[in-house]
């Protein structure tokens, strides 16, 4: 479907009509309080339900619910529908494909519908999918906030990002305001032509989720013996990686690095993340032989699962682990020596912000957001640029071999993102902005055709 064709679709078209009753939104679960008159209701409506987006829109849910604000979420059924019903969230369920289609039409009437039934105050839209039918639908007829959580126009490429690019340009007209996660990304949205009411709210996290965490276990090698149990808190054995000294990554012999671990637990580097492009982990791979020479013994394990997930299995060298989808990073990070984000392209991630809120260093390319996600002395020492696996693979062997280096980057990263990144700062702010959008005498329209057409 082009751009063109995409938006003259319209939810009242004969075939946004056909099979529109069996996709009828399902109201799975309703909180006791919530057809108390005076809460302000927002509806999310979020396509993915996994990995980020579906963390994000379930924190702001407990966060909202907590505030007194009537959460409604509309999402397919899994994932992060039985999150956010756990967080405490009216949610609906909504069968909307992860990419565009020809369904899209259908998707769109069942927003309408649920927008007739559920009557909220706000609308918030969840990536580009839900971004996609949610700004058909409602064409800007009722307060609507759409969160690209990172631009679908680069994460496609030739003619597709090209469409795609095309479709935000004219698409934001139909959003009171767009929010980014960062200043980065509002930057490459207005770079590309966007013209839109910008707010900026960075993400954040559950910091007191991530602190104080039981580690995971480490698949066990032939190398282990019997004597491989669970990993320390800093991914060594009785603190044994603190005795294995500074290495700069590049000068040192290799035979005078295996005399240092010999006899202690080697380090783990944990990535979490959906196995596909975006993430990066090909890149990771493809620099471990490297890490895994100048550091010998060294483990990498691969949290997640995805698209790519045969293909990187493939080609993983020895010392790879893939543990597969789980349903709590956490004991992960707190088995880990160091955290890698090999990403291709981000709004702002949440896991390199995850792994910093459990005191863990974070090596992480140089994509939108990156900078924002870290203590400003970290930048020089783990940002990389992106799809380099040659500089990633110096960045991780020179933390994994300073180790001492490596424990203050974690402790400065908690502190970090205890005071700049916790899930209660981003919700205020998002309480803050619903608040505003629906105070008397704000614009209650989106852009209009002169803002819109203002260089």
């Amino acid at each position: 479907m082009s751009v063109a064709e995409t938006t003259a679709v319209t939810a009242d078209e004969t075939g946004a009509r056909e099979g529109a009753e069996a996709a009828r939104p399902r109201v799975m679960h309703t909180p006791r309080a919530a057809t108390h008159p005076r809460q302000l209701t927002v509806l999310h409506i979020a396509q993915p339900s996994d990995g980020g987006v579906a963390r994000v829109v379930t924190d702001l849910v407990r966060a909202q619910r907590a505030d007194g604000l009537r959460p409604v979420v509309l999402c397919p059924p899994d994932g992060l529908g039985e999150a956010a019903e756990e967080a405490g969230a009216t949610v609906c369920a909504w069968s909307a494909a992860r990419e565009p289609g020809a369904r899209v039409a259908q998707e769109a009437a069942v927003i309408a519908r649920t927008v007739r039934e559920i009557d909220p105050d706000l609308v918030h839209l969840h990536s580009a999918k839900a971004g996609l039918a949610g700004r058909l639908a409602l064409r800007g007829r009722i307060p609507t906030v759409y969160q690209p959580h990172a631009w679908s126009f680069e994460a496609a490429r030739g003619v597709t990002g090209a469409l795609a690019l095309r479709w935000e340009r004219y698409a934001a007209r139909w959003a009171h305001q767009i929010v980014c996660v960062s200043d980065d990304e509002r930057r490459r949205g207005q770079r590309a032509g966007v013209r839109a009411r910008w707010t900026v709210i960075r993400n954040g996290v559950d910091t007191a989720h991530f602190a104080d965490v039981v580690p995971a276990v480490l698949p066990r090698t032939a190398e282990d013996g019997a004597g491989s149990d669970r990993l320390g808190a800093d991914g060594s054995a009785d603190g044994a990686g603190a005795a294995w000294g500074a290495f700069d990554g590049t000068d040192q012999d290799v035979d005078e690095q295996r005399t240092l671990v010999d006899g202690g637990r080697p380090p783990v580097v944990v990535c979490v993340g959906r196995l596909c492009r975006q993430k990066g982990q090909d890149v990771l791979l493809r620099a471990w032989p490297e890490i895994a020479a100048r550091v010998p013994g060294a483990r990498l394990v691969l949290v997640g699962d995805g698209p790519d997930a045969e293909r990187l299995r493939a080609m993983a060298p020895d010392g790879v682990d893939f543990v597969g989808a789980v349903p709590d990073a956490a004991p992960w990070y707190a088995a880990a020596s160091l955290v890698v984000a090999p990403s291709r392209w981000e709004g702002m991630a949440l896991v390199p912000l995850e792994a910093l809120a459990a005191g863990r260093p974070v090596v992480m390319s140089d994509v939108a957001g990156a900078r924002e996600s870290l203590p400003p002395a970290h930048t020089a020492l783990c940002l990389v640029p992106q799809d380099d696996p040659v500089t990633l693979g110096r960045a991780v062997t020179r933390l994994l071999n300073d180790p001492r280096r490596a424990d203050e980057l974690g402790e400065q990263g908690s502190r970090f993102a205890r005071s700049e990144h916790d899930v209660a700062r981003t919700a205020a702010a998002f309480s803050r902005l619903y608040r505003s959008m629906l105070t008397p005498g704000t614009p209650r329209s989106p852009l209009s055709m002169r803002e819109f057409s203002r260089p």
